[in-house]
């Protein structure tokens, strides 16, 4: 797993969960979903990489 990637992944979730809470206060429903969307996102997104990462190393990828 890159850096780039990892710390671009966790910005994006740390962003929106941010979003996500400014939204709540002020009661917008629908910011607050796409949020949500969005952090859930992040998160897939930094689970792919792990995986990624995990056969690498292990080098039991794709010959």
């Amino acid at each position: 797993m890159t850096v780039s990637r990892t710390i671009r992944n966790q910005a994006q979730t740390m962003r929106d969960r941010i979003t996500e809470e400014l939204d709540r206060v002020t009661r917008n429903r629908r910011v607050q979903r796409r949020s949500r969307i969005d952090r859930a996102s992040g998160s897939l997104k930094q689970a792919a990489e792990k995986a990624k990462g995990a056969f690498r190393q292990n080098g039991s990828g794709p010959r």
